[in-house]
């Protein structure tokens, strides 16, 4: 097994890494604070291809593989985790359902301007009775002539509050075509500005300010038959199908993060003293630290696996299960060791750690709980 990376997955990294320390980092806590999203950031990333790093030229991409894109959300996250919440959501789900179920005349529309950054995309599945119940999807679309009539809500819905935002792809129950037969869930390409569409509240989050989630509506929702995307009876297993690129995506948020409580640990550790010497050297830290780097290895090792069977073709709903389970459990334990390690300080706004703290604990929620990820385990291993 050869575990190097590629040239080109090399140079994403190192890429990615030198701008989040010169342009993301310093400005993180102002972001938190502020509660605005960072265009001009999102502007240069898009500048630097990486929305569209795992899509041919043709559709506005660079032609990479998703081990590249995931070393860039990691990165990404490492100085502003709702960065790598925004590539996860555009990118990883998004695009890649327009990429792999898309028509051509979709991708030519809504993937091009999405892979070169140029808008930005959400993904509408979770509803007010349908969470880890995603199949019990209450949104309904009824085919009336040359058009779809939307009706339903979704929530918790992130990125189309942007006013980059550019479209929404959505779940709905539509009637079965034959007597007898069961509804079934198909997915949608609704633009944002449609009529009938709209965002209802701005929801008051505990963390994550600077990133959008909303409630969408959909009230007589009109949109033309040729937004309905993929296959008839199929838009579930198609979101399904993309949410496993989704959990890779979460675990490297997760190992970006945790990354970031690692090195704010070591700098603080090194230079806080207390009874005559910095605190590293006693092992109540230095131990903390060692495991902190141990738990963050071994989940970077488990989302690249993932990531590699996925560019290979190979089968990774395991790998993708494990890897999001195990990095965003980590993740949490390391912000809490890393608060802990900062002692008083870590209550405090003015040190990272507190962000940290915040804002890791809905990894273990988005894109499927810790707990559908212990049940997709325990099925696949029947």
């Amino acid at each position: 097994m050869d575990f190097r990376l590629t040239e080109e997955q090399r140079m994403i990294k190192d890429m990615t890494r030198k701008f989040v320390d010169e342009a993301v980092a310093p400005k993180a806590e102002e972001l938190e604070a502020r509660g605005e999203y960072p265009y001009e950031i999102m502007s240069r990333m898009a500048d630097l291809g990486m929305m569209g790093i795992p899509f041919p030229a043709q559709y506005g991409g660079s032609g990479g593989d998703w081990v590249g894109m995931h070393l860039c959300i990691e990165e990404i996250s490492r100085g502003e985790v709702t960065l790598g919440g925004l590539l996860d959501v555009t990118t990883s789900v998004v695009a890649q359902e327009l990429y792999v179920f898309g028509k051509d005349e979709q991708k030519q529309k809504w993937l091009i301007p999405m892979a070169r950054g140029k808008e930005i995309g959400a993904f509408g599945l979770t509803e007010p009775e349908a969470g880890s119940d995603a199949g019990a999807t209450r949104t309904t679309a009824v085919r009336h002539g040359e058009e779809w009539v939307i009706n339903g809500t979704k929530q918790f819905i992130t990125n189309i509050g942007l006013s980059n935002a550019s479209i929404v792809i959505i779940t709905a129950r539509t009637k079965a075509r034959r007597e007898g037969e069961k509804d079934v869930i198909n997915t949608f390409i609704v633009p944002k500005g449609t009529p009938g569409f709209s965002l209802g509240k701005k929801y008051d989050k505990m963390g994550w300010q600077q990133s959008a989630t909303h409630e969408c509506i959909f009230e007589d929702c009109r949109i033309p038959a040729a937004n309905f995307l993929g296959k008839e009876g199929k838009g579930f297993a198609q979101h399904l199908a993309v949410l496993e690129t989704g959990r890779i995506s979460i675990s490297a948020m997760s190992v970006g993060m945790a990354q970031a409580c690692l090195e704010a640990s070591l700098k603080y550790a090194r230079e806080r003293v207390q009874f005559g010497k910095p605190i590293y050297s006693f092992q109540a830290v230095s131990f903390k630290i060692a495991d902190m780097a141990m738990h963050i290895e071994l989940s970077r090792n488990m989302y690249l696996k993932a990531a590699w069977l996925k560019d290979n073709g190979m089968p990774h709903t395991l790998e993708a299960a494990y890897a999001k389970l195990f990095a965003s459990e980590m993740c949490e334990r390391c912000a809490s060791d890393a608060f802990e390690i900062h002692g008083g300080y870590g209550f405090m706004n003015e040190y990272a750690v507190s962000r940290y703290y915040k804002n890791c604990k809905i990894l273990q929620i988005v894109e499927g709980t810790s707990e559908i990820q212990r049940l997709v385990i325990g099925r696949n291993l029947q």
